[in-house]
């Protein structure tokens, strides 16, 4: 009995040292990317970087004002096209699970979210930008918002599974309709979660350079929608395979604005999700 009493706390001691040093691995790993980009990049980081445009081949300075504003730009078209319908279809899939069509949809989502960012971006490639003969900034959105779709119908459909089934029942039972109860019963106690899951899915198309590469191009100058517009993750990667000293330190300064934004982002999901899922109350 001592012996295997013994052998227990040996094992519980062993596994318990193993899950600490994951995570510390885990841990000491971003430490290591956010330490990296701030010894890289912050020494780059000006007013000039946030207000000026790019400088020709060879000169130093400039800044990636409208790779940021391009960035703001096509993740913002991109979630008002993508978060509307991805919010829809989480919603179908969660009060709808035992209609077989709901079955294809839930597939082709999680298909969706495993397909590579390139192949998004070959997909738009082909869909928008060879029927507009040039890159643009709406065809980044597209690619972003095929990318974003499926997370959050997925992360919305996980939220409102959470929400209590007797909130459901005490509508109809007070002569709701199935739509009703959704709108004004399902959603609003769910939308804590529901948000959270949207910001995530932004944040996560956010630094995505592959599909951005093929749709909206590059863009030395501010551009517009229907334009080659610049944006973060594509002038990292620029700048990045460049042969000048000047360009990788603003790549490391633009990884460092870019991951700060993500972070900014996923911080802020924590927090409402920390608040936990609100109910209604009458």
């Amino acid at each position: 009995m001592i012996t295997r009493l013994r052998w227990r706390k040996v094992v519980n001691a062993v596994m318990l040292t193993l899950t600490g040093v994951a995570t510390v691995l885990t841990v000491a790993v971003l430490f290591i990317i956010l330490g990296l980009l701030l010894y890289k990049g912050a020494s780059s980081l000006s007013w000039n970087f946030f207000t000026k445009l790019p400088v020709p081949t060879g000169e130093t300075g400039g800044g990636m004002a409208n790779a940021i504003v391009g960035s703001l730009q096509i993740v913002g078209v991109a979630a008002l096209i993508g978060i509307p319908i991805g919010f829809l279809a989480g919603v179908y899939l969660a009060e709808y699970e035992g209609k077989q069509f709901a079955s294809v949809v839930r597939y082709v989502a999680d298909l969706l979210n495993g397909v590579p960012s390139i192949i998004v971006g070959i997909l738009a490639w082909t869909l928008v930008v060879l029927p507009m003969k040039s890159n643009s900034a709406m065809a980044g959105a597209i690619a972003l918002s095929v990318m974003l779709i499926p997370i959050v119908t997925r992360q919305t459909e996980q939220f409102l599974r959470e929400v209590p089934l007797a909130l459901r029942e005490g509508a109809l039972a007070l002569g709701a309709s199935k739509w009703e109860t959704i709108a004004t019963v399902v959603v609003p106690a769910g939308s804590k979660g529901v948000l959270t899951g949207m910001i995530l899915g932004v944040a996560r198309i956010a630094g995505e350079s592959a599909p951005l590469i093929f749709t909206a191009g590059f863009n030395q100058y501010w551009g517009g929608m229907r334009e080659p517009t610049a944006s973060l993750p594509v002038m990292i990667y620029t700048r990045a395979i460049s042969p000048f000293d000047d360009w990788h330190q603003q790549a490391w300064a633009a990884g460092l604005v870019l991951i700060g934004m993500v972070l900014t982002a996923n911080i802020l999901a924590r927090l409402v999700l920390a608040k936990g899922i609100s109910v209604p109350r009458g």
